[in-house]
């Protein structure tokens, strides 16, 4: 099954951290509540300063973000260990971000909750790409195509995490594979 993945891109720098992603004041909102899965979109990447992004990740109000696809530097969800970072964003309907390199617990709880792609750039596509870009994604082949270049670059395989995340994450896998009973 191919996976390609295409839209706007929001650009982020290095050393984001999960405070930024999704400050502890709203770590008191619990995702396995619905009402309270969609808020916590809201507030995805709201902790990022306003002196050096302008546009706001989520728009003010809304609870979903028009960029599906995250492009960052170095180190992208450094911090604490906080599962709601990767569930905030996939909440604000992220599918995908792609960093230069993850904290690696950022990795992981992307893919244990399912929520998005953590993929690696081989390039700092944070210094070629600007917020709005359009780019396609493809998981198969590893490529970023951006739309208004022609240009194409080189990710790193997700490998065998890949079909987690692609089953929703670790305790779907497990059901799908029957690791656990339903």
């Amino acid at each position: 099954m191919s996976k390609v993945i295409k839209g706007p891109v929001f650009v982020v720098q290095d050393n984001i951290d999960t405070d930024q992603i999704i400050p502890a004041q709203y770590l008191n909102l619990i995702p396995t509540i619905a009402e309270e899965y969609e808020k916590l979109g809201s507030y995805a990447l709201c902790g990022l300063p306003d002196s050096l992004y302008s546009e706001r990740y989520v728009p003010e109000g809304q609870m979903d973000s028009p960029f599906p696809i995250v492009v960052a530097g170095r180190n992208f969800g450094c911090g604490s260990s906080r599962e709601h970072a990767p569930i905030a964003m996939g909440s604000a309907d992220c599918q995908l971000v792609l960093a230069e390199s993850f904290a690696r617990i950022f990795f992981r709880n992307c893919v244990a909750t399912g929520e998005l792609y953590p993929c690696e750039s081989e390039e700092r596509l944070c210094e070629i790409l600007k917020t709005g870009d359009v780019i396609s994604v493809d998981l198969d082949t590893c490529q970023v195509h951006v739309e208004s270049t022609g240009k194409t670059y080189a990710i790193k395989g997700l490998g065998d995490v890949r079909s987690v995340v692609d089953a929703g994450g670790l305790f779907n896998y497990a059901r799908q594979h029957d690791m656990i009973s339903s």
